[in-house]
C-alpha cells in the first residue's frame, strides 16, 4: 500500500523560508513523477510543482517559480519542497502526491501539512 507522509509545515512571517518533506513508502518511487499541491481555505487544490526521476525535469506553477525548489532523494524515497521568500498568499495546506499511472495523473496523496505565512 502506497503511503505518503508530509512534514515541515508551520507558521512563519513573510519573507521567511520553510522546507517541506514527503516520505513515500509501499514501493520504490524512483521512476514515478512526484508533485506538490496546495489548497487554501475556500479555494480549489492547485498544482505547485512536480519532478520526474530526473531532477532537471522539475516544473513549477508561475506563482512559485524562482522561490520554490523541488528536489528528491530516490535512495530515501523522499521529495522535498524548499520554499523561500514566502508570501501570505502561500498560506495553504500543502500535499505531496505521486503519479503511479502512465497517464500522468496524480493518484496517491499525503494527508497534508499546514503552512501559514503572516504579513
Amino acid at each position: 500500500q502506497v503511503q505518503l507522509v508530509e512534514s515541515g509545515g508551520g507558521l512563519v512571517q513573510a519573507g521567511a523560508s520553510l522546507r517541506l518533506s514527503c516520505v513515500a513508502s509501499g514501493r520504490t518511487f524512483a521512476f514515478y513523477r512526484m508533485g506538490w499541491f496546495r489548497q487554501a481555505p475556500g479555494k480549489e487544490r492547485e498544482f505547485v510543482g512536480g519532478i520526474g526521476w530526473n531532477p532537471a525535469s522539475a516544473l513549477y506553477d508561475d506563482s512559485v517559480k524562482g522561490r520554490f525548489t523541488i528536489s528528491r532523494d530516490n535512495a530515501k524515497n523522499t521529495v522535498s519542497l524548499q520554499m523561500n521568500n514566502l508570501k501570505p498568499e502561500d498560506t495553504a495546506v500543502y500535499y505531496c502526491a505521486v503519479s503511479l499511472n502512465s497517464g500522468g495523473a496524480y493518484d496517491a496523496w499525503g494527508q497534508g501539512t499546514q503552512v501559514t505565512v503572516s504579513s
